[in-house]
């Protein structure tokens, strides 16, 4: 096997990399010069959100790469005190603007925030920045099933990915066989638990040691293998690279399976069920 990134297709035609880069967090010189040296190491997808408030470097980052825009897949995603339609837009022209980019590759709702009940017409407001050239793909953030029926019900518009919590103590089996049966591309936010326990839990070292890799690696690996993409974060240039190969080796079906049981009922790092959670 080699570090090529496999390519993952979305619903809409468009192709993303199997892995990329989270950037929450990362703001500034600092965090434009970690969103740099990522875009340096290989991903070539960056992930980031209105309410980081790191867009300014996000799009210094892109400026002072020697990467072509056209080989960067950049996303964004709405907060929730925007979702009313023509704020939605306003905020979606306000983020190109702080980025200094002319697109998004990919734009997010961030979460549904179903007790304000605006995430329908949030979701057309995205189905129109797309018709304009703002985005080019659009997709939802924490989504529940039930969220997205009924984006699909009142729109007819599928959503490209869905972007929820995703690692081995909160594995989210019935969610991402949902996306996969709507053809929704599955991305893991926190893919290695916050650096909680999981990075030091002996089932998933005991694989590791097994393939010579580490127990972050492991675990991106098991995440690509179930089919979703991971977004993982580091200022750490030895840690980027280290993140991103992960593509020279497999895990057995029972290794996949070894992980997947170590799934939690009280696996979220933090008590964020998308049923009740707001955030604005």
């Amino acid at each position: 096997m080699s570090h090529t990134i496999p390519q993952l297709k979305l619903n809409d035609g468009a192709s993303f990399p199997q892995i990329g880069f989270g950037t929450y967090k990362l703001n500034g010189a600092t965090g434009a010069r970690a969103i740099r040296s990522a875009l340096d190491t290989g991903y070539r997808s960056l992930d980031s959100a209105y309410n980081y408030e790191n867009h300014g470097a996000l799009g210094e980052a892109i400026r002072h790469s020697d990467i072509p825009r056209s080989q960067i897949l950049v996303t964004s995603k709405l907060p929730g005190r925007h979702h009313k339609y023509s704020e939605a837009l306003t905020t979606i022209q306000e983020s190109l603007y702080q980025t200094g980019l002319r697109y998004f590759d990919l734009y997010l709702i961030h979460w549904p925030n179903p007790r304000e009940d605006q995430y329908v017409e949030a979701w057309k407001a995205l189905i129109d920045a797309q018709k304009w050239g703002l985005v080019r793909s659009i997709g939802v953030s924490n989504f529940l099933p039930e969220h997205i029926d009924r984006l699909i019900e009142e729109t007819g518009v599928t959503p490209a990915v869905n972007q929820v919590e995703l690692h081995p103590y909160f594995s989210q089996a019935p969610q991402r066989q949902y996306d996969q049966a709507h053809h929704i591309l599955t991305q893991a936010w926190s893919p290695l638990g916050r650096a909680n326990a999981v990075l030091q839990d002996q089932t998933i070292k005991e694989i590791a040691d097994a393939h010579h890799k580490s127990i972050g690696q492991t675990i991106l690996r098991w995440e690509t293998q179930l089919g979703v993409m991971p977004l993982p974060k580091s200022s750490s240039p030895i840690r980027q690279k280290e993140n991103l190969h992960i593509f020279d080796f497999e895990l057995t079906d029972a290794e996949m399976a070894a992980i997947t049981a170590l799934d939690r009922p009280d696996g979220r790092t933090k008590d964020q069920d998308p049923a009740v959670y707001e955030e604005f």
